[in-house]
Formats: structure tokens, C-alpha cells, sequence
């Protein structure tokens, strides 16, 4: 991992720590050696004397020390010794000090510890600290992995080292003599701690400590080193691991306070403490740092169920010409020379993942080292390996990782560096570009057996979004880009085009389904012209559903589904030469809604359904009654069947348990007949919330022009709220504009809606003036 011109704080927690230890040798001393004049005293302080005055002002803080003392002579039975971060001479600004006084069972050891301890808590440093025989000390380590990964790297400081020695030497023997039972422990710690704090790598707002990838995975691996039963880290996983502490130390410097989550507000301002341009590539930074360290993580317990769980079965099967699995690894066939074979590498690479077992790191390191660059364009056995490897679906994955951890990656792909660990700062997405990408590619695997062309679907899968390394549209960008990837590879001119009009067209069909009326015969039209043909539209169907959910769950859910298999069902009619089948103005259901007259309302799970006499400003209004009860809309959508409205929404409660249905109905008929002011209701809901603590950006207004013939598109980007539907419903009938259809979704933390709007006279804004004060007007309720 290249750290570049970044600012590092080593030698700086270094400094500190040296301060620190001359500081804390000084109290020693003093509390070791000087006499209590008396018991007790007036600060009910834990009985000092007054003598407690000079030691703390001497001692007041690690700033202002001159030269350190060292341990005096004669002093023996006590000793005060580091654990935690100054115990690793790692302490960050912020830090608190873990300190054990070891004595041998002398009775003033209580003293002498009120008289290292008091100093320490009146300088405002956080103190976490313990005294101990040396017996005690290795049964608290016996019972309690906290304690024992801390003496595990305990550091002598002042006083009689033999008691450090020989904590340390008890403790370490026990580990090792006990290392089955307790590698388990710490393999189950980390675990936990990984399901609570989430991947490091791929995290907003990482916890640097906690997650998985960070300091803690780091010290747990040293902890199994000191088990002798797996190597220590190594000089990449060490050059990762203090990158972390330096942003750490950043992180403290900016907040002054010991915090490890590093929060979206104070990325720019850390990044610009460690010399780097801005966020982003801090985030890049950090994101490849705790890919390293979860790799070496992973790496590392292999080794130990290798060892604590017995040896492999012995021999070799092969896999595939070249490669075979040896020990529950794949490795190279014996006499097996990588420097003349350029398509080994994706050959043992498919092996690996066909038969869901790791590449032994030999072997990666072997691959990486000798192979010859791939001759352009690609020989058709290296592209078939290729989709072989991404065919294998979720095994696909780690090996994956591996070759991207080996520097494989760039070399057969070279436009790979440009989205490598590159974040996306979006809570929609749960990955870095990279690792999105073969996410879909092993989730498109699914849908092999669904399209006519299999290879082509997992390459688009995998380039997809190639296009965010670089500026602009990244469906623009990486249009291009795949286009001189997919002759790299060797593809023949005509699937070529294919692929790129994939990478193109990646986000049609769910940002159509979603934004537009299926109704409108110009929504229709316009697909079927981008698409061009069925085979594209089968590989975009497919690639839809694996790049949403390989996004997260806020970008792909069963309404979203619904919509764009809607969508290509009537493409494919287009496409065929044979108008799609007009679906049914209402379904049983909602025709049984309707037949209550007035409004009604049907609530199952998440789906709210209104069905509702039509009439101007029904969703608006709606959507009001439903922000008023709590309930945030996820999403929308709204037609009108003759005289009969139907709205569909899907909602999840703000806080709480759902509101009952009987009084969501109740509230609906209320508002219809001008009898209920939600306006009132919402705007004592908005002064009771807090404002956001993070910058949003300022909401945006768009009429999309040429997306129907007999309505005005209207598109809204905004930071999602309470009530915000209901505001650009009210903008929309104070310009005396009807909705006639709408498509509603929230991403995250931001809204993305599209209405049909139409005049009274049921026409589209054409006046410019007119569509100017539609904008304005509806920018004005957003704010």
C-alpha cells in the first residue's frame, strides 16, 4: 500500500509516549520513596498527606517535563507497567493511560498507588488502572481476554522489572498451553465485535478501532503470533495498521477528544491534518488500508484452523491444467512454470473459486511475481477463464480479493486502478466502487441461465460502473472505457457494441420504472429505442437486479422489482412487434376498496393503500395524512382509473409501532372533506425536530423535457423529511397544476421524486415564464 506524501504521526506518539513514561517515573518515585508525613487529610482524597501537593504539581502533566529520572535503585516488591496503547507506544492525543502497579504484597502499595494515580487524574488525562500481585495479575488474564491481550504486550516503565518479567512470562505460557480454548475466544470477540461495527473498508462513518479491518483485528493477529501459532503481521498489514493510527491521532487533533468513529463531518478537516487533498482521498486511503488488514485477518485464522484442527488429507487433485488443491488449497501442479503460461493466473483463479477454496498466498505470490503480461487482445482461453471465475457466483469473491491484494488486478486490467478502494460517499451504497463491481458481477451469476449471452452479462456486471474513476456521467465515461476494455479482452466488434451499450444503458430500466409512467406510450417508446434489441434488454433486465442489490437495500426492494419487470415486459412487446397487453385499471383489491366510497385505506406491513373519488391535490394531501402519523414514505406511485384514484405507498414508521388503519382512514376522509389542517400538525412536527448536524445539498428542481406527450415531467432531488411530499404537493396546486402520476423513492437520506403534471385544462406546461414559476415555486416549499 503506497502512503505517498501523507503527514505520518509516528514519531510524534512516540514523543508523547517517551514524555509520558518520564512523567510516570517521576510519580514512582516519589510515591515509592518519600514518607507520608501523616493518615488522612482535609481533601478526602484517599487519605493523603499533605505532602500530596508537591508530587502533584511535579507531577501536573506530560507537558512542561524537563529531563526524565530513571527508576532509582533499591527500589524492589513494585513496578508500574504500560498496557493498551502506551504499553505499544501508540498513544494518541486523546488516549487514556492503561496502567497495572505489580507489587510483590506489600502492604503501602495502596499508597504508593494514591500517589501515582491522583497526579494523573488531576491533569485531565483519562486514567484505566489496576494493582496487582503477580498471581493475581495472571488469574484476572486467565478469565478475562481484555486483560490478557493487554499484559500479552505489557511494557515495563519504572521500578522492579522482575515483576514485569515474570507477569509476562506467566501469562504468555498460559496462552500458548491454553491456545486452543482461547484463540477461540478471540476468534469469537472479533466476530462480534465485526457484526456490530461493520466492514471498515466500506463504512461512511468507520469506527477505527472496532470495525472490521481496523486496530483491533491488527492486535488480534499479534495476539495469535504470541500464540507461536501464526506469523506476526506483516510490513503491509503494519504500514496499514499505522496509517489507521495516524488518522486516529488526526481524528483526535481535529474533535480534541478520544473518539475512534470517524464521522462524515470531520473527514475533510482529518484528511487536511495528514496532508491529504480531501476526504475522498482519505476514505481511499482508509478503505484500502482496512482491505489489507481484513485479508491478513482472514489469512491468518486459516493458518489457525489449520493448526489447531489437524493437517488437510495429503495428496493432490487436480483442478484444472496446471493447478490442483493440496491441503484444502489451490496451488500449481509440480513443474508448473508461470512465466510461460500468461493465462495461468486466471486459470488457477476460476480453479480456486469452481472448487470454493482459497489460492494458497505461495502460490498468489508465485501468480503475481511471474506471470507474463496477457498478449492484447486476450486469447479466448484467458477471457473464458475469466468468466468462469465470475460465473462461480459468491466463491468468485474472495479469490477476487486475493489477485486485487497481490496487484494482479491493475495488470490485467489497468483502467482496474482508477476504481480501486474508491469510496462511495453515499449511505445507498454499501461498498467501495470496486468491490460493488464484483458484487454484481458474482450476484449476476444468478442469471446465467436467463440470457441468451451468459458471457456477456458478468463482464457488463463487472463493468458496469467503471466509468466513476473518472470525471462526468460515469454511464458516459464507462461506456467508453468498457468499450476499450472489451477489445482489450479480445471480444469480437459486434459484442463489443453489445457491452457498451449495457454500460451505457446499466441504469435505464430501474431509473425509468421508477421515474416515469408506464402508462405514457412515450415511456415505452423511448426504451425500446436506447435498448434496440431483446438480447440487450434481457442482459440489462438482469443486470438491474444484480447491481440493486449488490447497491444495498435502500436502492433495490420488492416495489422497485415489480416495477422494472413491468417495464420490460411491455419493451419486449414493443420489441416483438406486438402492443403489450393493457394491464387492469385496478386489481380486485383496490376494487374492492373503492367500492367504500369516499376514501379507504388498506394497511399491510409496509404497503399503504389509498383508493380515493379522483380529484386534485389526493396524493399531496395523502401523503400528508401519513407524515402526520408518523410514517415515512419510502415510496410512491399514483393513477387514476376513471373517477377513481389509487395511490400505492410504501411506508415504514418514523419511531414506534404502526398507527392503526382505522385512523389513518378516519384522518383521510377528514382532510378530504377540508376538515383536517395538516398543515398545522406538520409544522409543529418540523419545530420539535432537530436540524441535521451534516451539510446537505441544496434541493433541485428539473423539467425533463420530451418525456411525454400529454403531461409536464417533473423532477425533484431533495433531502428526505418529514412532510416533503405533502410541501411539493401543495407547490404544485398553489401553480393550479394537477399530479396525475407520480413516481416516489427515497435513497438513503435523499428523495427522488417524479410528478405528472398537467394544467386544469389536463395540458402540459408549455409557456416558459410558466414553467419557470413551477420551478421556483416548488424550490421555495423545499426550503
Amino acid at each position: 500500500m503506497m502512503r505517498g506524501e501523507a503527514r505520518s504521526f509516528t514519531a510524534v506518539r512516540k514523543d508523547r509516549a517517551a514524555d509520558i513514561d518520564r512523567w510516570l517515573t517521576d510519580l514512582f518515585r516519589t510515591a515509592a520513596t518519600r514518607p507520608y508525613a501523616r493518615e488522612g487529610g482535609s481533601g478526602g482524597k484517599g487519605g493523603l498527606s499533605d505532602e500530596r501537593g508537591p508530587a502533584a504539581s511535579q507531577g501536573a502533566g506530560p507537558s512542561g517535563i524537563g529531563q526524565g529520572v530513571a527508576a532509582p535503585n533499591g527500589i524492589s516488591g513494585v513496578a508500574l507497567v504500560a498496557v493498551g496503547s502506551l504499553g505499544r507506544g501508540e498513544l494518541a492525543p486523546g488516549s487514556d493511560l492503561d496502567l497495572v502497579l505489580l507489587h510483590d504484597g506489600r502492604d503501602e502499595v495502596a499508597r504508593i498507588a494514591d500517589r501515582i494515580w491522583y497526579p494523573i487524574w488531576d491533569s485531565g488525562i483519562g486514567l484505566d488502572h489496576s494493582v496487582r500481585t503477580v498471581d493475581e495479575a495472571v488469574k484476572v488474564a486467565r478469565e478475562d481476554l481484555k486483560a490478557v491481550l493487554g499484559l500479552i504486550q505489557a511494557r515495563h516503565v519504572v521500578g522492579d522489572p522482575e515483576l514485569t518479567r515474570a507477569v509476562r512470562e506467566a501469562v504468555l505460557a498460559e496462552w500458548r498451553a491454553d491456545s486452543r480454548r482461547r484463540l477461540a475466544e478471540l476468534r469469537a470477540s472479533a466476530d462480534k465485535r465485526a457484526e456490530s461495527g461493520g466492514e471498515l473498508a466500506f463504512l461512511l462513518e468507520p469506527d477505527l478501532k472496532d470495525a472490521r479491518g481496523g486496530l483491533r483485528d491488527v492486535q488480534a493477529m499479534q495476539a495469535v503470533a504470541a500464540a507461536w501459532v501464526a506469523s506476526a503481521p506483516g510490513p503491509r498489514v503494519r504500514e496499514a495498521y499505522e496509517l489507521l493510527l495516524d488518522i486516529r491521532h488526526g481524528l483526535h487533533l481535529v474533535t480534541a477528544r478520544g473518539t475512534d468513529r470517524l464521522v462524515l463531518q470531520e473527514q475533510d478537516a482529518v484528511a487536511g491534518t495528514l496532508g491529504l487533498l480531501d476526504a475522498e482521498a482519505l476514505m481511499r486511503r482508509l478503505a484500502e488500508a482496512g482491505r489489507t488488514i481484513s485479508h491478513a485477518f482472514d489469512a491468518t485464522w486459516r493458518t489457525v484452523d489449520r493448526l489447531l484442527t489437524g493437517p488437510a488429507p495429503r495428496g493432490r487433485r487436480p483442478l484444472a491444467d496446471g493447478v490442483v488443491e493440496h491441503g484444502g488449497e489451490v496451488v500449481l501442479a509440480r513443474g508448473v512454470n508461470p512465466r510461460t503460461d500468461p493465462t495461468l493466473v486466471l486459470r488457477a483463479a476460476a480453479a480456486a473459486a469452481e472448487a470454493g477454496l482459497p489460492l494458497a498466498p505461495a502460490t498468489v505470490s508465485a501468480l503475481a511475481a511471474q506471470s507474463p503480461p496477457l498478449p492484447v487482445p486476450w486469447p479466448p482461453e484467458a477471457r473464458g477463464a475469466l468468466v468462469a471465475l465470475l460465473g462461480a457466483g459468491r466463491a468468485a469473491v474472495p479469490v477476487w480479493e486475493e489477485l486485487d491484494q497481490a496487484g494482479v488486478l491493475v495488470k490485467l486490467i489497468p483502467d482496474w486502478e482508477r476504481v480501486r478502494h474508491r469510496p462511495q460517499r453515499n449511505p445507498v451504497h454499501r461498498y467501495t466502487v470496486d468491490r460493488h463491481l464484483i458484487e454484481t458481477a458474482a450476484g449476476a451469476a444468478a442469471f446465467t441461465r436467463e440470457v441468451s449471452r451468459p458471457d456477456l452479462l458478468l463482464i457488463s456486471a463487472l463493468l458496469h460502473d467503471v466509468g466513476k474513476g473518472w470525471p462526468g456521467d460515469h454511464s458516459t465515461t464507462g461506456e467508453i472505457v468498457a468499450r476499450d476494455i472489451g477489445t482489450r479482452m479480445g471480444l469480437p466488434p459486434a459484442d463489443v457494441e453489445i457491452l457498451a451499450t449495457v454500460v451505457r444503458h446499466h441504469l435505464l430500466l430501474p431509473e425509468t420504472a421508477t421515474r416515469r409512467d408506464l402508462d405514457d406510450p412515450v415511456t415505452i417508446s423511448r426504451v425500446a429505442e436506447a435498448v434496440g434489441s431483446r438480447e440487450v434488454l434481457e442482459l440489462l433486465s438482469a443486470l438491474a437486479v444484480a447491481d440493486g442489490n449488490a447497491t444495498g437495500p435502500a436502492a433495490w426492494n420488492s416495489w422497485k422489482a415489480s416495477l422494472v419487470s413491468d417495464l420490460v415486459r411491455r419493451v419486449r412487446s414493443v420489441l416483438s412487434g406486438t402492443p403489450p397487453a393493457p394491464a387492469p385499471a385496478l386489481s380486485p383489491e383496490q376494487a374492492a376498496l373503492a367500492r367504500h366510497g369516499g376514501g379507504a385505506v388498506r394497511v399491510n406491513g409496509s404497503a399503504v393503500t389509498v383508493v380515493a373519488p379522483d380529484r386534485p391535490g389526493l396524493l399531496w394531501r395523502a401523503a400528508g395524512v401519513l407524515a402526520a402519523h408518523r410514517m415515512a414514505v419510502r415510496s410512491a406511485s399514483a393513477a387514476s382509473a376513471g373517477s377513481t384514484a389509487v395511490i400505492e405507498f410504501v411506508v415504514v414508521p418514523e419511531y414506534g409501532t404502526p398507527p392503526d388503519p382505522a385512523t389513518l382512514e378516519a384522518d383521510l376522509r377528514l382532510v378530504l372533506a377540508g376538515r383536517l389542517d395538516i398543515e398545522q400538525r406538520l409544522a409543529r412536527r418540523a419545530r420539535s425536530m432537530r436540524p441535521s448536524r451534516v451539510p446537505v445539498a441544496p434541493p433541485r428542481v428539473t423539467l425533463v423535457d420530451d418525456a411525454s406527450l400529454t403531461a409536464s415531467v417533473v423532477e425533484v432531488r431533495a433531502h428526505d423529511r418529514p412532510g416533503l411530499l405533502w410541501r411539493i404537493g401543495r407547490a404544485f396546486g398553489d401553480c393550479g397544476l394537477d399530479v396525475r402520476a407520480a413516481r416516489v423513492e427515497t435513497l438513503g437520506a435523499e428523495a427522488v421524486d417524479v410528478f405528472y403534471v398537467a394544467d386544469r385544462t389536463g395540458r402540459p406546461i408549455l409557456d416558459e415564464q410558466q414553467r419557470i414559476q413551477v420551478r421556483e415555486h416548488v424550490l421555495a416549499a423545499l426550503r
